[in-house]
């Protein structure tokens, strides 16, 4: 892939607009799920805190290729190369799992709610979790095969003193590249969409027959139905589709990185699926947005008809009202 100026503007736009908004959201993301789990944790906050982990972990390694489109060429020490393109990869994979897995908790608690509850435990979400990190990661190491495939061959420029990461294979490399691309996006695509389009069509069409079910939950199941699958059509259908198109050409599709830009804005999104998914979430998210409106907007507004907007009322009356909304 040839660096332009406009190709390097839109990657660092991209990435600059996924780190500003992905950062702050998954702190606090983490910091609740923390809370909660230290306190009682249930099967989808032990998925979700995962999920958020590898976001965080995946928004680290994020400068790092932002520095690669300043420069438009790989300046960065060599070792950082195929570790962050392992990271990056590992992370997409891993959310995919962690979503599909997120989407089959929700339809199991809804088809089955008694039978469910009596059954799920924390610790079988933990076992998942480490599952998918597991597969996940082990199916991106073919990054390091590829990066040192036939590393000692003469004819081959030494990846080390190339300024490209990640982008320049023989034919020899794509003959293996190619066809394992395939199968991931068969296993990190093709079969969690599927499974996540039956789990939330199954709990929108269960919930809209139940009539004593509140319409708030009825609300929030859909929105997280609807999110999630957003996430994977916008994050991930278009660099798996990149995979298909790969092994059909018979070489790395020219458009792969712009494919991989919206996989990108999957740390951003994520915390959407986590404020649908999690009470607890959306009372921290409210009483973060209670106390920025205090601190901006009250000391301009002291008026009876600004207060009960911002909650600007006694202290201990916003306490109550704060461990309400969480409840």
């Amino acid at each position: 892939m040839a660096w332009t100026v406009a190709l390097s503007n839109l990657v660092l736009a991209v990435y600059g607009f996924t780190l500003i908004t992905g950062l702050p959201a998954n702190i606090l993301a983490f910091y609740t799920f923390l809370q909660k789990i230290r306190q009682r944790s249930t099967p989808i906050d032990v998925l979700l805190f995962s999920l958020t982990i590898s976001d965080l972990i995946f928004l680290f390694f994020l400068p790092f290729r932002m520095v690669e489109a300043a420069n438009m060429k790989w300046t960065l020490p060599y070792f950082i190369c195929p570790l962050s393109g392992f990271i990056f990869y590992s992370v997409i994979a891993n959310s995919v799992l962690h979503l599909t897995a997120i989407s089959v908790e929700r339809y199991l608690g809804v088809a089955f709610p008694i039978k469910y509850k009596l059954k799920r435990k924390p610790q079988n979400a933990l076992i998942a979790s480490i599952i998918f990190w597991v597969v996940s990661m082990a199916h991106c190491s073919i990054v390091y095969v590829m990066q040192y495939h036939n590393y000692l061959n003469p004819n081959i420029t030494d990846p080390s003193k190339r300024n490209t990461c990640y982008e320049e294979f023989t034919d020899e490399q794509l003959k293996i590249l190619l066809p394992f691309r395939l199968e991931l996006s068969v296993v990190f695509f093709c079969i969690p969409f599927l499974i996540c389009c039956f789990c939330y069509i199954q709990c929108i069409r269960i919930l809209s027959r139940l009539s004593n079910v509140n319409v708030k939950k009825r609300y929030r199941a859909i929105g997280m139905a609807l999110g999630t699958l957003l996430v994977f059509v916008i994050c991930f259908m278009p660099f798996n589709i990149s995979h298909v198109d790969g092994f059909v050409t018979g070489h790395s599709s020219e458009w792969r990185q712009h494919a991989l830009l919206t996989s990108t804005l999957n740390a951003c999104l994520d915390p959407f699926i986590f404020y649908f998914s999690s009470s607890a979430l959306r009372g921290t998210f409210r009483k973060v947005l209670q106390g920025l409106a205090r601190h901006l907007l009250f000391p301009r507004c002291r008026s009876a008809l600004c207060c009960p907007l911002f909650n600007c009322g006694k202290p201990d009356e916003r306490t109550q009202s704060s461990d309400d909304s969480i409840r």
